[in-house]
């Protein structure tokens, strides 16, 4: 699975995380085709074959919700999986990956 958080530049050209992650099947894209998923990600319909569908931090750490408005969607387990995933990055920021920081 590829997980995207929703991030909004703000004025001070800070981006700020929301409580919202995109889901997609991961597979192999090229840098146009990884491009058209990050543009697509404000949009309300997604296009891209390999959407699965949103997670949504209601209350972190108690009360997640999961739209399934994809092309498929995921299984309960799936779900489960990908929140415990997002909740351990979420409490340890250290390990966040980011680009292009030196």
């Amino acid at each position: 699975m590829k997980i995207i958080p929703n991030t909004q530049a703000q004025v001070n050209g800070h981006q700020v995380l929301t409580y919202t992650y995109n889901i997609y099947r991961n597979s192999e894209l090229d840098e146009v085709e990884e491009h058209r998923q990050e543009s697509e990600l404000l949009l309300e319909t997604k296009t891209d074959p390999n959407y699965l569908g949103y997670i949504t931090f209601v209350y972190p750490g108690k009360l997640f919700t999961y739209t399934a408005d994809g092309h498929d969607g995921l299984t309960s387990h799936e779900v489960e999986a990908i929140i415990e995933n997002i909740t351990h990055y979420r409490d340890h920021p250290g390990l966040w990956s980011v680009e292009g920081i030196d």
